[in-house]
């Protein structure tokens, strides 16, 4: 099965969006530690009140860890899902 061309379809299917994604949200993470770390000043501007670019940069990285859950969600529904129910049906046939 693994050397199938529908699932070598699956696999690039997966890899074409979870590679760029993961590497999008490690840098994005990075930054904010690098600033943190190395740009006190700028990461301590207020922004207004008591909310300073530090604590935007904190809530934003959680947005975005959502964003991202609901963005692979809706692309294993369309692309990933389909397609693993019918190689699922192929073996789940084959055995009997």
């Amino acid at each position: 099965m693994q050397a199938s061309s529908e699932f070598q379809e699956l696999r690039r299917r997966y890899r074409s969006w979870a590679f760029p994604v993961t590497v999008a949200f490690l840098v994005w993470y990075l930054l904010y530690v690098i600033l943190s770390a190395f740009a006190r000043d700028f990461m301590g501007t207020k922004v207004f009140g008591n909310i300073n670019i530090a604590l935007i940069f904190g809530i934003l990285q959680f947005v975005s860890t959502f964003l991202i859950a609901w963005g692979y969600s809706r692309h294993a529904a369309t692309k990933l899902d389909p397609l693993s129910d019918k190689l699922r049906g192929e073996i789940e046939g084959s055995g009997e």
